[in-house]
């Protein structure tokens, strides 16, 4: 296991005991789960991101190159 699902864990253990209802195993889990969800989605958000970027930079290139398109088709 990785560092930030450790401390997701704990996270979500303390979150879930201030309550004092039940165990804070269910928070644990809760945690670890969050935290390999947001190791996944980040870098996935970061790609996407990067990608919109650079596709919306070349249609600005293109269109100061060639002018810009007509639109009423």
């Amino acid at each position: 296991m990785k560092f930030s699902t450790l401390l997701g864990a704990a996270i979500g253990s303390a979150i879930d005991g201030r309550d004092g209802d039940d165990s804070t195993l269910d928070g644990a889990i809760g945690g670890a789960v969050a935290a390999m969800a947001i190791r996944t989605v980040v870098p996935l958000a970061i790609t996407f991101a990067t990608g919109w970027l650079v596709l919306r930079g070349i249609g600005k290139l293109k269109d100061a190159a060639l002018g810009t398109a007509p639109t009423g088709i």
